[in-house]
């Protein structure tokens, strides 16, 4: 919505965001908040002329995981802000006309024409985003967070049964992405009965 925005405040920060975060790889952007205790040592927060209310390391902070959290989540929502434009710019701008010459206010034509005629457009490039998301945790490992690739790492670092391991975790990614696919066509199928015949 932001990007929609008339404010040039608003639609230049999130052009910045989304132009940053799409361009930069996802494990790039791991091993910077995995590594963000490099540049900032220790994290506090005061008011001026006044002492630190809260200080800690930031080692303490960005853990593994919430590294995990921050590169992946930050990277997604640029791509899901993309994909949400997208499906609200697919609806024909005489719908809007339409709305604002019966008097509704932006949230209204917003919630009750806009976004219902976009969501079918919204859906499968989300799905698909999800099963990307999913297959991009297999990343994490290089931060030493255990996730399914990191468990199959460190068996095979002690077994040296390194392809029947992977093959496993191929399996399983197989399984879990098999279950979003199944997740999205219903989904999908939900939001386009109104287009059936």
């Amino acid at each position: 919505m932001m990007r929609l925005s008339p404010n040039p405040l608003f639609s230049g920060f999130s052009r910045g965001y989304i132009w940053f975060f799409r361009g930069t790889p996802v494990l790039v952007q791991l091993i910077f908040w995995y590594n963000l205790a490099a540049l900032y040592p220790t994290f506090s927060i005061s008011l001026p002329f006044m002492p630190v209310i809260y200080a800690s390391s930031m080692n303490d902070l960005i853990t593994p995981w919430t590294a995990a959290i921050l590169g992946l989540g930050l990277n997604e929502a640029a791509y899901m802000a993309e994909i949400i434009r997208a499906g609200i710019a697919s609806v024909d701008d005489g719908q809007q006309e339409a709305a604002r010459a019966l008097g509704m206010q932006k949230t209204q034509w917003l919630r009750r024409i806009i976004l219902p005629q976009a969501v079918p457009f919204i859906i499968p490039p989300t799905g698909n985003q999800v099963i990307g998301m999913l297959k991009s945790t297999s990343l994490v490992s290089v931060i030493s967070l255990s996730d399914l690739l990191y468990s199959a790492q460190a068996i095979y670092s002690r077994t040296y049964e390194n392809i029947p391991l992977l093959i496993v975790a191929c399996i399983w990614y197989l399984v879990a992405t098999t279950v979003l696919s199944v997740i999205q066509s219903k989904v999908e199928r939900y939001f386009q009965k109104g287009k059936r015949r």
